[in-house]
């Protein structure tokens, strides 16, 4: 055939048109209020990514923003993944080592997958929204955050791409034979449909103790045996599966797991007293990683981990044999932080882990408190609450969400399927990434409010200054110079675990720029009761410096005239001010 020039050009337009389709410009949108403008990086935050993708989001973060963010990777996982971490300051500011900083993670459990988007989603707000809001811009002049989207990048993946449950799998992805019979199934459970989630079997049966529901055929309602029952009996098989080895049983060999969450070094205790617990405290690389990584920075005086599901923001302890080591000073400040965030998050409940839920022994939360004086929440995201706005309605309101709000999308209708064990029977239920997970719809909610409740958390670590420096004239060529410094956050720079445990290096106040006769703490302005420091009183030594509070530091100083003090604390950052 011959072509014209006519031809050749629609051709062309045909097949090489969409590579010059771009998105919107900035004059085709009009700013929702609380929304970075006009991003460098667009981000879809109605749908889950894997760890690749995690992965992919977080280098276009920083590739975009190189003045705000360092990536690095702070360890492997088991099978070999990078566990990628986001450094995010304003790096034209300070030294980014010596800023307070507050550490992110998420993911610890492999179907608890909402904190990757929220640490995701709490990084690009922080980079795309520096430009125009200017909380940002003071929160990242003198904060660092390290954000970690996901700890357990293979469970993760395992989770997305392999058929489960919404609760499978929940753990660390490390082969365990858990019923010690000496079999795993790696492909973990029997999709028996195909449709990469494990929903239920039910079979017909006269001795039966349900029926379906006669409003709602995707229901069963349980009978009694005083029931008068006409229509058809059915039972439960359990979850999708066969005998795969031919012992009678099903679904007993998928592969086990050990639980990250219980392998910590803070009241540790061995598998046979609590399920989950591995090998020995950070015998896993995942946890041994991070845990590594919070070693290195004492900078660090707040964390948030995010798990799901249920709508609570938790503290510790994990266990009442544990209940000591949260004092009450600490504990008004957990209060105070918790409570602003049960206001954040309509639908949350301010909780402590033991006595509202159950215990834990070697948890993340109550080792980043108890083993390194680091005030520490886990967030459980997601209630039903979120669906109607109003308090949880239990099973009916899930059906009644799946069928209103998602169109159906979430439920596998019952259909039937020819089982090698049972025969006749029927698969069908909630999908896997219903229930747990967050709806698309409301994600992004989601992800906004609880990075605002750790913005909440990470504006009230310490925040010190020099409020001022006096001079006094003793005669003799002694001068009594004065130093009030000031923290005008809640948080001190040292927990009261801290200080009974001495984790952390004291704070120093130090002067230069005359010879130092004398060094003390002012006790009692009035009174000029004072606690003399003998030895190298050109830098005291200070214990601690109270969450909206000041401290005076006083010398007597010989010649000179050009004083500087600096204030050197770990956790509440590197100042300094010359009289």
């Amino acid at each position: 055939m011959k072509l014209n020039i006519y031809t050749i050009t629609v051709l062309s337009f045909l097949f090489f048109a969409p590579l010059f389709v771009t998105g919107q410009s900035s004059n085709d949108i009009f700013r929702a209020a609380g929304t970075p403008h006009n991003p460098k990086v667009s981000i879809a935050f109605n749908k889950y990514y894997t760890a690749e993708g995690l992965a992919a989001l977080s280098k276009k973060i920083a590739d975009a923003h190189p003045n705000l963010v360092k990536r690095k990777s702070i360890g492997k996982s088991t099978k070999g993944r990078d566990i990628w971490m986001m450094a995010i300051t304003d790096y034209s500011v300070g030294d980014p080592d010596r800023k307070p900083a507050f550490y992110v993670d998420g993911n610890i459990h492999s179907n608890e997958i909402q904190g990757g988007e929220i640490c995701t989603y709490t990084a690009w707000y922080l980079t795309e929204g520096f430009k125009d809001i200017d909380y940002i811009k003071e929160m990242l002049r003198d904060r660092i955050f390290y954000i970690v989207p996901t700890i357990n990048p293979d469970a993760r993946n395992d989770y997305m791409k392999e058929a489960n449950t919404p609760h499978s799998p929940r753990a660390g992805l490390i082969a365990l034979d858990d019923d010690s019979d000496g079999l795993f199934d790696e492909d973990g459970y029997d999709d028996l449909d195909g449709d990469g989630s494990i929903t239920q079997m039910r079979r017909k049966s006269p001795n039966g103790n349900f029926i379906i529901d006669p409003q709602d055929p995707r229901r069963m309602i349980q009978i009694s045996p005083d029931d008068i029952v006409t229509a058809q009996r059915y039972e439960f098989l359990g979850n999708e599966g066969i005998d795969n080895d031919g012992d009678g049983r099903i679904n007993e060999d998928v592969y086990g797991y050990y639980d990250p969450n219980r392998d910590w070094g803070w009241k540790w205790q061995p598998d046979y007293i609590q399920r989950g617990a591995y090998k020995y405290p950070f015998s896993a690389p995942e946890t041994r990683a991070v845990a590594d990584f919070i070693l290195k920075h004492p900078n660090i005086a707040g964390a948030q981990s995010y798990h799901n599901s249920g709508g609570m923001i938790l503290r510790g302890p994990g266990a009442q044999e544990d209940v000591s080591t949260y004092n009450r000073a600490d504990i008004r400040i957990y209060d105070a932080i918790g409570k602003k965030g049960a206001e954040l998050l309509p639908g949350y409940r301010y909780l402590t882990v033991y006595k509202d839920l159950y215990s834990v022994f070697g948890g993340e939360l109550d080792w980043f408190y108890g083993g390194r004086g680091i005030y520490t929440f886990s967030n459980e995201i997601f209630t039903s609450y979120a669906y109607y706005k109003k308090n949880n309605g239990g099973q009916d309101e899930r059906y009644k969400a799946a069928k209103d709000l998602l169109l159906g999308d979430a439920f596998t209708k019952w259909k039937s399927f020819n089982h090698p064990t049972f025969g006749e029977i029927e698969i069908g239920g909630f999908k896997k990434n219903f229930g747990r997970a967050t709806p698309g719809f409301l994600l992004e909610e989601e992800c906004h409010r609880n990075m605002v409740f750790t913005f909440y958390h990470a504006f009230h670590m310490p925040h010190l200054s020099i409020d001022a420096i006096t001079e006094k004239s003793l005669g003799g060529g002694l001068k009594e110079i004065t130093a009030t410094i000031k923290n005008d956050r809640l948080i001190p720079t040292h927990a009261s675990q801290d200080l009974k445990y001495k984790i952390e290096r004291p704070d120093f106040v130090s002067i230069s720029g005359g010879k130092v006769m004398a060094g003390m703490i002012v006790n009692n302005d009035d009174f000029n009761v004072t606690t003399e420091q003998k030895t190298n009183p050109e830098k005291i030594k200070v214990e601690n410096i109270p969450g909206n509070s000041v401290i005076k530091v006083r010398w007597i100083v010989k010649g000179g005239s050009k004083y500087k003090v600096t204030v050197d604390s770990a956790k509440g950052g590197y100042i300094t001010k010359s009289l």
